[in-house]
Formats: structure tokens, sequence, C-alpha cells
């Protein structure tokens, strides 16, 4: 009697991710070559004559130190909803949100702080590192507003018991882009920073 001996391959599970998750995951990353773009032409434009050194107002420090306040206070959401506390939740995504209409508020009131140098983004006065900050930190700001909205989204899902452990998506997807803008403003600052 003879057995036949089949081998079997077990079907293995294809790689797989939320499908708004990548297509954050993509916009995240055309959002980086976009500011690395813009900060390798500042560099080349930095050893270009007529190019003059500046002074970055306070105000961007105080907005770093508030910025990664936020992401603290969006990880303490995150673990709040991964432990069904909602309303820590709604406390600690509450507070993010006014971190980061208080980060704008810093980088407006950097804005005019800059004015008062003598720095314009073009005109009388005006010079091509000056132009640069108010590109990068204005094109950041105008992310950190999508993300503002992001969390008032995220705010009104936990009011309708949208968000909790077993519903995570939307609360990672936020979490993941307002760690992303954080980092990014890090890294412009540090950048602007090192290469006045």
């Amino acid at each position: 009697m003879t057995t036949d001996i089949k081998i079997v391959e077990e079907a293995k599970k294809p790689l797989s991710m939320h499908p708004q998750k990548f297509a954050m995951w993509l916009f995240i990353v055309s959002v980086t070559m976009l500011f690395m773009a813009w900060t390798s032409a500042y560099i080349v434009k930095r050893g270009e004559p007529g190019w003059s050194s500046f002074e970055l107002p306070q105000e961007f420090w105080t907005s770093s130190v508030i910025i990664v306040l936020s992401s603290i206070s969006l990880i303490w959401a995150q673990v709040s909803a991964k432990r069904d506390n909602l309303e820590m939740v709604k406390v600690a995504v509450s507070i993010t949100t006014i971190l980061g209409l208080a980060f704008l508020a810093a980088q407006w009131l950097a804005w005019i702080k800059m004015v008062e140098m003598n720095y314009y983004f073009t005109g009388m006065g005006s010079n091509t590192s000056s132009s640069f900050i108010y590109v990068l930190t204005g094109v950041h700001g105008l992310h950190l507003i999508g993300g503002i909205v992001f969390l008032l989204i995220v705010l009104v899902s936990t009011f309708r018991y949208k968000i909790h452990s077993k519903n995570m998506v939307r609360m990672e997807m936020c979490a993941t882009y307002w760690h992303f803008l954080g980092g990014l403003w890090l890294y412009l600052f540090v950048f602007l920073v090192l290469n006045r």
C-alpha cells in the first residue's frame, strides 16, 4: 500500500495597509520631498552673492516648544483611546487642538516680528533669505491648519463614540500626520538656526 505524500504550501498573507493610511503616507512622502527641495534650494542660494544672514524671532523658539507639547498631548489621546477612556481622549485632543492654534499664533507673531526687523517676503528691503523663511514657515502653517481640521474631525468622532480601542484608524492617521508636522517643524527650525 503506497501513500502519496502531498506537500501543500500555506498561502502567504499579502502585506496590507488601510487604503486611507496608504494615501496619507503618499501625501507625507510628497510633502517631505517638497520641503527637501526647498531646503536644498536654500543651501544653493545661500552660497550665491547677495545672501544676507538674519536673526530668527524668539517666537520660533516658543512655537517649537508648543509643537512638542502638542505631540505629547496627542500621544496621551492615543493611549486613552486604546484604553477606551473617551473622556480623556476628548480632553487630550482638545488640548492638542488649542496648542495647534497657539503654534499658528506664535508663527504669526514671528512674521510680525520679522517685518519689524525689516525682513520682507518681497519688495523694498527684501532679500532671498527672508523670502525662504516666509515660504517654509507659511507652507508648513497651511499644512498645520489641515492638521487642526483633522484634530477637530477626531474630536467630533470621539463625541459620537466612533473612536475607541476597536476603531483606531482615524486616531492613528491623525496622530501620524500631526507627529509628522511636528517633526517637520523641528527639522525646519534646526535647519534655519544652523544655516542663517
